[in-house]
Parts: C-alpha cells; structure tokens; sequence
C-alpha cells in the first residue's frame, strides 16, 4: 500500500462542481498551492474544452511545478493533439463502457471502442506523454467487456489503466474485487476514480489501493459533479491512520487547512463542520469523561493529531456535560488552585448556568477568578 500517488483533480473534475468557475488565477493559486502539499500529479480540464481551458493549461505547465500536469480527455484524436500542444505530461483518454453510456453516449459496441482507442492512444505515447485509458462507468460495465478494452489498452502500452465508479454505485468490496481483477489481467500500473454519491468514495478508494491500484483520484472538499470524488483531506486522514510517517513524510499535512479555505473561498463554499483533519468541529472535545482522558493522554480521543496538521484542539468546558476534571485543568491554566470540595461546588454552579446556554471560556474563567476574590 506504500505505492499509492495522489492524482489531485480539482481544476479538472472540481470545474465540473456546480458552483465552480475559476479564472486563471484562481487555477494558479491552486495549483501553486496543491504543489506545496506535495501531490503528486495536478489534472487540468481538456485543453480542447474551450479556447481558455487551452491558455489555462498552458500557463499552469509554465509554473514549473514538482508536480507532474496532466490532463483527461475524449479518445479522440482532436483532444490529444489539444493536449499536447497545450504541454502537459500526461494524458487520461476515456471511453464509456457500460451499457447505458454506450446507448446513451458514443453508440459504440465494445469492439468499436477498442478499435477507435488505437490512434489517439497511439498519437499521445507517441508525443511522449504519460497515457492512461479509463472505462467510464466501470462499475455498471459487464466484467468481460472491460476486460477486452482494458486489455487492448495494456497491448497498445498505456501506463494505466483507470476504473472509474461514476456514478458513486460500487460497494468496497465490489472496488476491491475488480481492481483484483483487474490487477490479474494487465501490466500496467491501475488508477481509481471514485464519486461520492452513496457515501463510500473515501471507503471505495483506500480498497482500491488495498487491491492494488496505484493512483487515486482526489479533490479538494470532494468538489466535483454533482456531490464530488474522493475528498483528499478524507483519503489523506484514512492513510495517516494506516502508516503515519509515510503520509507525513509525503505531503506537507500543514498546508492542508489553508488549501481548503483557498478552494471554499473561490467556489464560495462553508468547509463543513465536521470536514475531514481540518472542519471546525474536527478536533472540539466535549463531554466530561472525553475531557477527563484528554488531559490525561490526548491520543485518548484522537487518532490524528493536530499538530501534524497545524491546527489546534478545543476544550469545551462550559457546557453541562463538563466535569469537575476539565474545571480543575483550566483552573490550573489560569493559575488558579480549589479544594476537592470547591471544586465540586464550582462545577455544579457552571452546570446549573450552562443549563441555561452553554459558557463562552471567557465566562468560565471570570467565574473561576470571581471565586477566588469571594
């Protein structure tokens, strides 16, 4: 599982999210900003989208980036040529698989698809760029008939192929399962493209790495169609849990908060409260016996810490819920020392209040000080 890459798609997929229209410098500054986390690759919209999808493109493989510039495409020889005048790395081509895109889409049979796949996958390895093909709608696909484009894919010497739960329908031992599938049938490393629309797309994606699959396609805040892909700040805090210093010594976890509010501003979004390493809720502790392990031992209530992301806990104990063990640690903070008995007496005035509306931390320690002056 140490093999996995993040393929952050935010100014690709995340230009597909409903309130997102980004002006080239916003595309800038998140792709300056993507870099100084340390993902690995940066997908940009086609090229042949539109006349300033092309520019876009263009000036983002000028910022000279770590990160390698990648696009995704048609398979089709007009969008590869886009690509690569546009100066990208890499390219993702796409077909529909299943058989309600196939209908509803293209019109293709699976045996039209891997014949008209051969030029543009050939035209693009022969520019030198990086080439994945990805079946879309892997999930809602017969086996077979990916396993034949797939196949044809590897032949014609892809570096990857992607399988993409479009639509959000695969269960994580489904994703588990192809990829394995998958994994036994070509060379060539595998990438995951998983939407959110049943809730699984951080579930769906860490099975896909279990099973093999070396790329993950990532956004920031999940934004993306309709309910968005896989969340990075999601996926990066279900890998932390798994190998914490290799994700630490990856990705600049402390520039995480900063690249969502960045992204939150620009699509005029609230990050949600209880958002992923970095929500405003994400480390608020507050029930009295939670407070009485935290001050103990802080990895008590925590399997992240938030120091590795540069952003603090919240003690909350102004609230009825508190106990005499949180008076006493703040108390202790302020300086301040009462008897068993005191402080007893104090927690119950705080409860009583708090019955009534929960204390601000300025309220208790005024109370606290006013105690010590009675």
């Amino acid at each position: 599982m140490n093999a996995w890459k993040l393929i952050d798609s935010t100014l690709r997929e995340g230009e597909q999210f409903a309130r997102a229209s980004f002006r080239t410098q916003d595309k800038i500054e998140i792709a300056r900003q993507l870099d100084a986390l340390g993902v690995e690759r940066i997908e940009v919209t086609s090229p042949a989208a539109s006349p300033q999808s092309q520019r876009d493109a263009t000036e983002i493989v000028k910022l000279g980036l770590q990160a390698r510039v990648i696009t995704h495409a048609r398979c089709h020889v007009d969008d590869v040529r886009a690509a690569i005048d546009s100066g990208v790395s890499g390219v993702g081509l796409l077909f529909g698989t299943s058989r309600i895109l196939r209908e509803a889409s293209h019109g293709k049979s699976i045996d039209q698809i891997v014949e008209a796949m051969v030029v543009p996958i050939q035209l693009a390895l022969a520019s030198g760029m990086e080439v994945r093909f990805s079946a879309e709608d892997a999930f809602r696909s017969e086996v077979a008939d990916l396993l034949k484009v797939y196949k044809a894919a590897d032949a014609l010497g892809v570096h990857r192929i992607g399988i993409a739960d479009t639509v959000g329908i695969a269960t994580p031992r489904q994703v588990y399962a192809l990829v394995r599938e998958v994994r036994r049938n070509v060379s060539c490393e595998l990438g995951f493209h998983g939407h959110n629309d049943t809730g699984c797309a951080i579930a769906n994606a860490h099975e896909a790495i279990a099973a093999g699959a070396a790329q993950v396609d990532v956004t920031v805040l999940g934004i993306g169609e309709r309910v968005g892909i896989t969340p990075i700040g999601g996926l990066l805090a279900r890998m932390y849990t798994l190998d914490p210093d290799h994700v630490a010594s990856r990705y600049v976890l402390s520039q995480l908060a900063e690249l969502e509010h960045t992204v939150a501003r620009i699509v005029g979004v609230e990050i949600p409260f209880n958002n992923y390493l970095t929500g405003p809720t994400a480390y608020a502790h507050k029930a009295g016996i939670h407070l009485k392990a935290m001050m103990a031992n802080p990895g008590a209530y925590e399997i992240i810490p938030p120091e590795a992301l540069g952003v603090s806990r919240k003690l909350i104990v102004g609230s009825r819920l508190t106990g005499r063990h949180a008076i006493a640690y703040r108390a202790r903070e302020l300086g301040l020392q009462f008897g068993e008995g005191e402080l007893k007496e104090i927690t119950h005035r705080i409860k009583e209040m708090a019955d009534r509306g929960e204390l601000s931390e300025q309220q208790i320690d005024q109370m606290l000080r006013d105690w010590v002056i009675a």
